[in-house]
């Protein structure tokens, strides 16, 4: 697929974040999951594109946001279309109840997910943080997603986003990218 060497997900956890692998091995889901090594040092999106020749709208980023309301912080994960940007201070924080949303800094992202930065995905995150799917992810048939780690991505059924135990699908969550 694309310009990408796939293989089973699960035979090759040496590509994955240990969260990441141990929810794969858990999934009860319908779908299989695929993983494919690459340069990670073309790790983030534009240039794991460009290099790998997948299009834009079927890679999706997953971004950890940092929701503030009375002193209280809650994480969650947002999961768009890389030709999107989530609406952090709209739909999300009025999702999530908060008063102030952002973008949770790298050091907090990576060390509450125990994955890499750049390689962050919804699958392995915290049971509790609600996955915030925008509705344009799961119109794709498959989308490639992080697998914990730099060096590698996974391609996985969009409709597995929405089977996550705790995600949501939301419509409108992303806006288009200005060009």
């Amino acid at each position: 697929m694309w310009g990408l060497t796939l293989e089973p997900a699960l035979d090759r956890t040496d590509l994955l974040a240990a969260p990441v692998a141990e929810a794969l091995r858990g999934w009860k889901g319908e779908g299989s999951f695929q993983v494919a090594e690459i340069d990670p040092g073309l790790a983030d999106t534009a240039a794991f594109c460009e290099r790998y020749g997948v299009p834009l709208e079927a890679s999706a980023n997953c971004v950890i946001i940092a929701a503030k309301r009375g002193g209280e912080v809650r994480l969650a994960a947002c999961v768009v279309l890389a030709t999107t940007r989530a609406d952090v201070n709209g739909v999300v924080r009025r999702r999530l109840d908060a008063r102030k949303a952002s973008f949770a800094s790298q050091d907090q992202a990576v060390s509450e997910t125990a994955m890499e930065y750049g390689g962050i995905t919804p699958f392995g995150l915290p049971a509790a943080w609600p996955v915030l799917v925008d509705a344009a992810v799961i119109e794709q048939p498959h989308v490639v997603v992080g697998s914990g780690v730099r060096r590698s991505k996974l391609v996985v059924p969009s409709a597995a986003l929405a089977e996550i135990a705790t995600g949501e699908v939301l419509p409108d969550l992303a806006r288009p990218v200005a060009s």
